[in-house]
């Protein structure tokens, strides 16, 4: 027996951090039990054990999440283990972990400090001190603004990138801990330095492009508390006796990029110079956000450099330029070892995309997104500080020489969530998809979830975040992540009473609240109890959840007769679908209203179901009469009395479907399946069908049509993008067009993770793997095989232990699937075809190998579309055999054809046709066996 994933709030071994709750979670594995005897949970404040400060232990505790209450004290750290016994009698104590506190709510003694006002360069705060004792113990807690690094000695503290990170300034500024164990020279001189930048918080960021949205100073604080073997204690703090001097950034800006120029100074004075201390910033307009009750222990993730990747390709292009093509588009920076001569300008740009051949980064917008390097002649690895880059392809200007591959690393900045998901099918561009999906989740994870990393955006748009969500829950671990975003939502709806933004940051708390967008308040809570099981989290989310849905209702009841109905304000309903005015339109023709209503509804009865779990009881009745009340009037304004849904779109029809909206629901499915065939089979939704649609397809039992759609290859169409090259997921269906060009410059990412979305149905439905209670203690597996995939391995590490789901067809007929169970839970195995039904299993691994009662070797029939028989030459051939006109007719392309099935054809009397010769081929048709996938 083995314990793993050992977690605190889903953090491994965490320092510093903010903790409102201590939720323990672990794994077994490697054990022949199924289930365990008992657990204990053990915390001390030392490594040995001596003093055990709280104990938890009993049968029933929970692996996937288990809350502790302890007092806690500031500046501590904490020693704890798990032990677990199982019913085979083994037994097993975890590694010993830790969890750190920051200073909690201990006053602080130091003080803000900055530069003299007119010194707008970007400034170096240092501090040198001697240690005469032997260090017990040493830690730094630090904050600085917009953004900051600390060294010591002249080496950087830590492995993080970007502190502290985006913070709601009028309220919060998050303090960073650092060990400096074995660090600190003993019996010599220190020098503590904090090397500042402009970061979110003075740097021109946001949709207007202003700067110095929060304050016009560079500033920082600190803490060094040395504790000595002898038992005393020494705090070095910020104050009037640390100086500053001039650092050689130039610039820096989220959008802008930075100049790091190691001549700045040459032939100008940089004396080291007295620091200004703010006394009472709070006081004063630029500085008024540098109170020290906005500092707080830090609650997010750290962003660090976690992969590397080589250069591809060194371009010289038709331009003349030389480009570097890093075969990947990712966000983070690049990294070069310098030894050049004095005075040498390197000037990297950062694109996403060639155009003829040539660099290109117009869709960039006011992004500069340049970073440029001056040398002084000394050797040194060189990087970005403070900011990021999204891209690709990098031209690289001014460097002496011919560029070779080995000069340059790309190095990926990312949030530090831990992986979960792992698919790998028999189908390579379906791979690439699922790849594509997985480098948009890191692109876009820098400590808050963006639309994109690339142009002069990078917010936390609500709508993104909210549709992606239970994806990214299966590709990573997203507790800790969210949870700070929930925060982050829960300040900003607080400005708005109520309201939720559509983007993060909220500058100047703009009321610009919307449906879908705003909905993120009740959605992503859902999703973190669906994911992650853990009731504790929903107590934190249920305040967000239940402020927006009493936002929505106080502004309907404010119109005197409440309707019951979202049908007022902006909402971008189904943003960038293709059924709108025209395929380049932004917005699709789903009415607006109906979409915010039907969320309205999902959003109260989300509502209403966690006040039940929280035994909210009087709130659980005022939701449920009220989600009753939305219910009726969507169904009074939006549904024929015969019970159709007046809303003909494929968004409309998913939206009923996936939130169970609907007079019948059979009805609501046939005039789906019409709705797909009128619009030949081709995507026609946006940001709100889009995501959802294969799921809802497979959640209405119509699994070869989903399969369809996931494999369609033209525009629009998942795999359009894989065709053609694409390394992430677009913003537009039809980002760059068939001959390479881009399509639009305004508004055009290629590095979007929304459409990504779709890997939720290969998760829940190709692969099976899908929750029966919250947090995946009892799963469903139910996998379902599709010929085109031919085989699928899917991995996924819930919050409680590994899931495998893996299956193949193979040339015989006979259908492989391997199950996985982990320990303490179980799974209702639901195999296609299976002759034995289904299996309840425990923790364990499982091999079934037997032919289905459908060949899955033989995938056409009757009601196999004309579009897919005509990708098939055996099929093409025994069609144009019997029936060479419509062969003819499947093979010329035709949409609009090619939406039909061989059935509906049949019934197509004026075609040129013999019935019964056509009625030969579909019964051969039907019998043909792909093994070839």
């Amino acid at each position: 027996m083995r314990i793993t994933n050992i977690r605190i709030n889903g953090i491994d071994n965490p320092a510093g951090f903010l903790y409102e709750k201590l939720i323990f979670s672990w794994n077994v594995r490697d054990t022949a039990s199924k289930r365990q005897t008992n657990a204990v949970i053990e915390v001390s404040d030392s490594r040995d054990f001596k003093t055990i400060l709280c104990k938890k232990e009993g049968p029933d505790l929970k692996q996937g999440g288990e809350r502790l209450d302890m007092d806690l004290r500031p500046r501590t750290t904490y020693f704890y283990r798990i032990a677990v016994e199982g019913d085979a009698r083994d037994r097993a104590v975890s590694d010993i972990c830790t969890f750190e506190t920051g200073k909690m709510d201990e006053c602080w003694d130091a003080d803000w400090i900055s530069t003299e006002k007119e010194d707008t360069f970007h400034p170096v705060m240092t501090k040198s001190f001697s240690v005469s004792k032997k260090i017990r113990r040493a830690r730094l807690y630090a904050a600085g603004v917009g953004l900051f690094e600390a060294y010591i000695n002249g080496k950087k503290l830590g492995e993080e990138y970007l502190a502290p990170y985006v913070n709601n300034y009028e309220k919060t500024i998050q303090v960073m801990t650092f060990p400096l164990d074995g660090i600190l020279r003993e019996n010599g001189g220190n020098t503590l330095e904090l090397l500042l930048g402009k970061g979110w918080y003075i740097g021109t960021f946001g949709l207007e492009m202003q700067k110095e949205n929060y304050g016009d100073r560079m500033a920082a604080i600190a803490e060094l508390h040395l504790e000595y073997e002898d038992g005393t204690h020494e705090c070095i703090c910020t104050d009037k006796s640390w100086k500053y001097y001039g650092s050689d950034i130039e610039e820096s800006g989220i959008y802008f990029g930075e100049i790091l120029n190691r001549m700045l100074w040459e032939k100008k004075e940089n004396p080291h110079r007295p620091v200004q201390v703010l006394e009472h910033p709070e006081d004063e307009e630029g500085t008024r956000n540098l109170a020290k009750s906005h500092l707080t222990d830090r609650i997010s993730l750290k962003v660090l450099a976690k992969e590397r990747i080589p250069v591809q390709e060194v371009l010289r292009t038709t331009a003349g330029e030389t480009v570097l093509d890093m075969g990947q588009n990712f966000a983070g920076y690049l990294e070069f070892r310098a030894d050049f001569l004095k005075g040498t300008k390197v000037v990297l740009d950062f694109g996403e995309i060639l155009q003829g051949g040539n660099f290109y980064n117009k869709n960039y917008r006011e992004a500069k997104s340049q970073f440029v390097y001056v040398s002084n002649g000394c050797k040194e690895t060189v990087r970005a500080h403070f900011t990021f880059f999204g891209f690709r392809y990098v031209r690289v200007t001014g460097w002496p020489g011919a560029c070779k591959k080995e000069d340059f690393t790309g190095r990926v900045l990312y949030s530090d969530l831990r992986r979960t998901g792992y698919i790998t099918t028999g189908n390579e561009k379906i791979n690439r998809l699922y790849k594509n999906t997985i480098w948009g989740l890191k692109s876009n994870f820098i400590d808050m979830p963006t639309d994109c990393p690339q142009r002069s955006e990078r917010l936390g748009w609500t709508g993104d975040a909210q549709v992606f969500a239970p994806t990214a829950s299966y590709h990573m671990d997203t507790r800790a992540f969210f949870h700070k975003f929930v925060k982050d939502l829960r300040d900003e709806q607080q400005y708005l009473e109520g309201g939720v933004p559509n983007y993060l940051p909220n500058i100047g708390h703009k009321e610009d609240v919307g449906s879908v967008w705003g909905d993120i308040a009740t959605f992503l809570p859902d999703t973190l109890y669906t994911y992650y099981g853990n009731l504790d989290e929903m107590e934190y989310c249920y305040p967000l959840m239940k402020d927006w849905v009493d936002y929505i209702d106080r502004k309907d009841s404010m119109r005197g007769n409440r309707q019951y109905l979202f049908n007022f304000g902006f909402h971008f309903g189904d943003w960038l679908a293709l059924d709108g005015p025209t395929e380049s339109s932004f917005k699709g023709s789903t009415d607006d209203d109906y979409i915010a209503s039907v969320y309205y509804y999902r959003s109260a009865q989300i509502v209403r179901k966690m006040a039940q779990r929280l035994g909210k009881q009087e709130d659980s009745e005022h939701y449920l009469a009220l989600e009753e009340k939305i219910k009726r009037a969507v169904l009074h304004e939006f549904f024929t009395p015969g019970g159709r849904l007046a809303v003909d779109t494929q968004a409309a029809y998913v939206i009923a479907l996936k939130f169970g909206l609907y007079v019948d629901r059979d009805k609501t499915i046939e005039q789906f399946k019409i709705r797909l065939k009128k619009d030949c089979n081709k995507i026609k939704c946006g940001f709100v069908g889009a995501p959802l649609l294969c799921t809802v397809l497979a959640e209405a039992g119509l699994y070869e049509t989903a399969y369809d759609f996931l494999f369609q290859e033209g525009f629009p169409g998942w795999l359009y993008s894989v065709d053609l090259g694409a390394t992430t997921i677009w913003e537009r269906w039809n980002s760059v067009l068939p001959d390479g060009t881009i399509s639009d410059t305004g508004m055009n990412s290629l590095n979007h993770y929304a459409y990504g979305s779709v890997m939720e149905f290969v998760y829940a439905y190709a692969a099976g793997i899908r929750p029966m209670e919250p947090g995946f203690r009892k799963a469903v597996i139910a996998p379902h095989p599709d010929i085109r995939l031919g085989s699928l391995e899917c991995l996924y590490d819930s919050v409680n232990g590994l899931y495998v789901s893996k299956w193949s067809i193979e040339e015989n007929g006979t259908l492989k699937v391997h199950i996985e169970v982990p320990f303490g839970c179980e799974a209702e195995a639901c195999l296609p075809g299976y002759p034995g039904g289904k299996q309840l299993l425990g923790a364990g691994s499982y091999d079934f190998a037997y032919q289905p009662e459908k060949d899955l070797r033989k995938p056409y029939h009757s009601k196999t579309t004309l579009s897919r028989i005509a990708r098939d030459e055996k099929a093409m051939e025994v069609l144009g055999r019997y029936a060479p006109a419509i062969a003819g007719m499947a093979a010329s392309g035709d949409p609009e054809m090619g939406a039909n099935t061989l059935e509906d054809i049949s019934k197509m009397g004026y075609l040129p046709f013999e019935p019964e010769q056509l009625k030969k081929a579909i019964e051969e048709i039907s019998e043909l066996k792909v093994v070839d996938k």
